[in-house]
């Protein structure tokens, strides 16, 4: 019964991740004029693959709360290429120096450095003017409130502050990472643009400010377990099944969930997170059955 149930969300995970993906293609700039070369490095990028596991997050708490127009479709591009551009940011020499995302080679690799940080900066500008686009949809009146938990997550205070604080946790950098600090990476880093998903999603169907605030903690709680996640597969798998390189933590002597508590207990605060966040989603209304079901995955994917 359990193998059926699986391989039923994994064919409703293909299908919907499949409609995602058209959305957020659709947005996509021309490649055209002067600037055709930073545009096309842009859709690189944004067309290497990946699970587009964030606009999905905010599809899916849209539609639990009852949202039923296309309101969301600008914020769900606007978000994936927020993250695509914190990818080819990550990627370059003077950050993780990554030649391999998505089982090809980087943005940088492919462009050069200069055209990297170009691209990965139009992206995040881009990102801003796409969502702007929601306000030529039916539903508009509760974009200013999705657009400033976009811009507070993702900035300074959500995942660049986290980003800027991991470029630390590095071996050049010689600070000394406790939990304490480790979970502000993680919390910022990782989990904020989950949080700024499934946020903006409840937003824009109207949720109440109670309901947006379990959100918010059940998303926060998710992250965690998926960056914590991500640490147990960069230690124990390989390059092959990741996509991208295995065991660039340890190559750059980070401080993660793995060498502060082995990978059997970075195992269990991954249950944990776990547990308390599906406690969370129980509270909310609405039917939200898959999306349950696929924050559980992201907490035990192997790849």
């Amino acid at each position: 019964m359990e193998q059926l149930q699986n391989l039923e969300f994994e064919k409703q995970l293909k299908k919907k991740t499949e409609q995602v993906n058209e959305i957020v293609m659709r947005y996509l700039p021309e490649e055209e004029g002067f600037p055709k070369l930073l545009l096309e490095a842009m859709n690189y990028s944004m067309r290497a693959g990946g699970k587009r596991i964030r606009p999905l997050l905010m599809q899916e708490t849209y539609r639990m709360f009852g949202g039923k127009s296309d309101v969301v479709e600008p914020f769900m591009a606007a978000i994936e290429m927020i993250h695509t551009h914190s990818l080819i940011h990550d990627d370059l020499p003077a950050i993780d120096n990554d030649e391999y995302r998505r089982g090809r080679k980087t943005n940088h690799a492919v462009y050069g450095e200069a055209m990297g940080v170009l691209s990965g900066d139009a992206l995040l500008n881009y990102a801003y003017e796409t969502a702007l686009k929601a306000f030529d949809c039916i539903g508009s009146k509760r974009v200013p409130a999705a657009l400033k938990i976009l811009a507070h997550k993702t900035g300074a205070y959500g995942m660049l502050g986290g980003q800027s604080v991991d470029v630390m946790n590095e071996k050049h950098c010689r600070t000394q990472i406790d939990r304490t600090m480790l979970d502000y990476i993680y919390e910022n880093k990782t989990s904020a643009l989950i949080e700024s998903a499934m946020m903006v999603g409840a937003v824009l169907a109207g949720a109440e400010e109670q309901q947006v605030r379990k959100v918010e903690q059940a998303a926060k709680l998710t992250g965690l377990a998926f960056q914590i996640q991500d640490d147990i597969l960069d230690a124990t798998g390989t390059t092959e099944e990741l996509g991208k390189p295995a065991g660039s933590d340890a190559k750059n002597e980070k401080t993660t969930y793995v060498t502060l508590f082995g990978t059997e207990g970075a195992k269990c605060e991954v249950d944990a997170y776990t547990r308390k966040a599906m406690k969370l989603m129980d509270e909310l209304p609405g039917e939200h059955a898959f999306l349950d079901r696929l924050l559980l995955w992201l907490a035990s994917r192997k790849k």
